[in-house]
């Protein structure tokens, strides 16, 4: 699995899919399985039974996303992830602008 270059609160933008265009903010991310949460893009609905302490019904919620499938957003445009050593720490760049995102 290659790595990951999104983290949890990073806004991002879609850059393919039916949601195409749509940007957020990563509610989870899922490095092991290469996937985001991201809020308010690729909502499905599911079907709940009720239970002894919940009533049933149609919730709706964020599906997972595959992370090649969204963009970092610096400065209102998508841009890759490189990583440089600042100071002797490793720190996520912006490879469109060099804007040290971190």
């Amino acid at each position: 699995m290659p790595k990951m270059r999104i983290k949890k609160n990073d806004t991002v933008i879609v850059i393919s899919g039916d949601d195409k265009g749509k940007t957020g903010v990563v509610k989870q991310a899922m490095p092991k399985e290469g996937k985001v949460i991201v809020e308010g893009v690729n909502v499905v609905k599911r079907h709940k039974k009720p239970t002894q302490g919940q009533a049933g019904g149609i919730v709706t919620k964020e599906a997972a996303i595959h992370v090649s499938n969204v963009a970092l957003v610096k400065d209102g445009k998508p841009t890759k992830v490189g990583y440089k050593t600042v100071d002797g720490k490793k720190v996520r760049v912006a490879r469109k602008s060099g804007d040290v995102i971190d």
